[in-house]
């Protein structure tokens, strides 16, 4: 019976057709039916209706085909179907798409049309139909990704989770931003997304890790095009494991990886931990105890001296009131010196220079790392596009003060050296000048002095008298020479990474990282809280101590903090030795000010901005 019926049934189509057409005349849609009693030899009725279309009318999208008479006669002519009049979003995203500025229209892919299922995600369907065209690019099947999809796992990337289905982007010039941008991002999309990277056994953060890295700075930034993205290192289609012979971050592959950005690099360079984490103290102990170590150093330092900061901040503000009362009652000791008002030089003019380069490289590297380090603020980004124009300039900025730097310290070398073995007013040979009262070498008085100093803090005694330096001003100087070897050193490395990488394990450049930026950040945040709390902050003091930068300061003010200097001058009869011939210049003193109030409030913003990041949840 039911075969009968399989044989009648295209017979009973012809009847049909020919019965409608004056259906058809009269207005009537056209049953696809009808259609299907000429077509059926290239259209299965069966395959039609369970289609995607199937629930349309043929003349839905044959919109031409209105007379069923004139079509059936050859009168009408047929275009080709302009699937936009229903596939409106589609037809958008492909209008601006590649494909589209290629002519590869709808009915180029979707060649099925009248037997068009639904994908319902199956990203298999996607890869089997863009692997027609796009045949170099076969190689995405052997992937990791490509073979997971094989697999059924629809969490694995396919060919539209990085290019769309229809809006598929010219990639253009591979070295614009865009195109560079585009090697990361879409990576991102996944490996992002750590509940999808758990259940997928996949590492959970690659993307922090490669955030934290210069490379991902520089990336989130929005300067790409300066560094390496993901596709660069793991390639964009041939993604596979590293235990794979063939995959190119493999051991024995990854110098060749790496030398297309760095050509002289070495095994030992490829040592370097890409996706390093230095919070992990099984898989990477080394970055671990370091950032251990960073991380005490800096809270210790920070601990001890803004503390210290605080108590001289207080003790400062009632020994001001205290000397306003005695002013008030002419009790005030500076009033009964003799000639307390006349200047007496307290440093030189190769001093002063010195110092304002420390300030000028300070300022240019403190501009020009911060906003690397905190890369994912708003103010760094603004500070990156607007001030410096891009991360390529910032860097350019950067190793300028990191010349200026090695300036400074080279001078402040030949003068420690002219200190020990050249001068002929010290007496004593070198080691009895090292630790005598004219040198920056901490000693056995620093101790007392320091005793001193917190006992005044707590109104439990008098606040001491110092000699040539105090205790904070040693550390300071001491702190270069520290500075030098962790921020300089680390920064070297950094530098020049294919040179150290030569003899260097590359793990050595995670560690310099840590250290550098760490080491950084103890540094602006000390120079910009604590050193300009001690030099021009301090009630005595505020709103600057301008000795710095002419060298000069009056009689009393030198009585009063450096008594003892003042005394043992007095024993060697040598202190008008050092009474200024003649003060700073106004012009002199007006630019110079306005330079050192420039660099203050650069520096306090800068210390404003450290603080927003941290209380954000920026740095590491």
């Amino acid at each position: 019976m039911l075969s009968r019926f399989y044989r009648l049934f295209p017979a009973m189509l012809l009847l049909m057709a020919l019965a409608r057409p004056a259906a058809a005349e009269s207005g009537m849609a056209i049953d696809p039916a009808t259609c299907l009693g000429c077509h059926s030899n290239k259209i299965s009725a069966t395959a039609f209706a369970a289609s995607v279309h199937g629930k349309n009318a043929c003349t839905s999208c044959h919109v031409e085909i209105t007379d069923l008479a004139k079509h059936m006669k050859g009168e009408t002519k047929v275009n080709k179907v302009r699937c936009e009049r229903c596939h409106k979003k589609e037809n958008a995203e492909h209008y601006a798409s590649v494909h589209a500025q290629k002519d590869v229209m709808c009915a180029d892919c979707h060649t099925d049309i009248h037997t068009h299922t639904y994908w319902n995600k199956d990203k298999r369907k996607v890869v089997a139909k863009c692997i027609q065209c796009h045949d170099k690019e076969a190689a995405y099947r052997n992937s990791i990704h490509g073979k997971a999809v094989a697999a059924g796992n629809m969490d694995s990337a396919a060919c539209n989770d990085c290019h769309n289905l229809h809006a598929i982007k010219p990639l253009g010039d591979p070295k614009s931003k865009e195109n560079r941008e585009f090697h990361t991002k879409v990576c991102m999309k996944c490996h992002a997304d750590e509940k999808m990277m758990k259940r997928n056994n996949v590492f959970t953060v690659a993307v922090a890790t490669y955030m934290e890295s210069y490379h991902g700075k520089n990336y989130r930034l929005g300067f790409p095009e300066r560094v390496a993205g993901c596709a660069d290192c793991h390639t964009a289609h041939s993604v596979l494991p590293a235990k794979d012979p063939n995959s190119s971050v493999n051991p024995q592959n990854l110098t060749a990886t790496c030398a297309k950005c760095h050509p002289k690099a070495t095994p030992l360079f490829t040592k370097f931990y890409a996706h390093g984490e230095h919070s992990d103290r099984e898989k990477f102990p080394i970055l671990y105890y370091t950032f251990i170590a960073m991380t005490g150093l800096l809270i210790g330092t920070f601990g001890v001296f803004w503390v210290h900061t605080l108590l001289w901040m207080f003790r400062g503000f009632v020994e001001n009131r205290e000397k306003q009362q005695a002013l008030i009652e002419g009790h005030l000791e500076h009033h009964h010196i003799p000639d307390s008002h006349k200047v007496y030089r307290r440093f030189k003019r190769r001093h002063i220079f010195l110092h304002l380069l420390v300030i000028i490289s300070f300022l240019m590297l403190s501009l020009s790392g911060l906003p690397l380090k905190f890369s994912d603020q708003h103010w760094a980004k603004f500070m990156m596009e607007n001030l410096f124009g891009g991360t390529a300039n910032a860097g350019l900025v950067h190793r300028c003060g990191a010349g200026i730097t090695f300036i400074y310290f080279s001078g402040a070398l030949i003068l420690s050296f002219h200190f020990l073995f050249v001068r002929k007013d010290l007496k004593g040979n070198w080691l009895q000048r090292m630790f005598g009262p004219e040198s920056l070498m901490p000693n056995f008085r620093d101790i007392k002095d320091v005793t001193g100093m917190v006992r005044w803090f707590l109104f439990r005694g008098p606040k001491p008298t110092f000699d040539r330096w105090t205790y904070w001003e040693k550390f300071d100087f001491i702190a270069v020479f520290w500075g030098m070897f962790a921020i300089g050193g680390s920064g070297l490395m950094l530098w020049f990474p294919e040179f150290f990488g030569s003899f260097l394990p590359g793990w050595m450049f995670n560690v310099a990282t840590i250290v550098h930026s760490d080491e950084a950040l103890l540094a602006t945040g000390f120079i910009f809280t604590v050193h300009f709390f001690n030099t021009h902050g301090r009630p005595e003091k505020f709103p600057m101590d301008f000795v710095i930068f002419n060298g000069q300061m009056p009689k009393h003010e030198f009585i009063e903090e450096r008594g003892d200097q003042w005394k043992r001058y007095e024993e060697l009869g040598i202190t008008e030795q050092f009474a200024a011939k003649k003060t700073s210049g106004i012009a002199y003193d007006f630019i110079v000010k306005a330079f050192g109030f420039a660099a203050v409030i650069t520096g306090l913003t800068l210390v404003v901005l450290m603080f927003y990041a941290f209380l954000a949840g920026g740095g590491h």
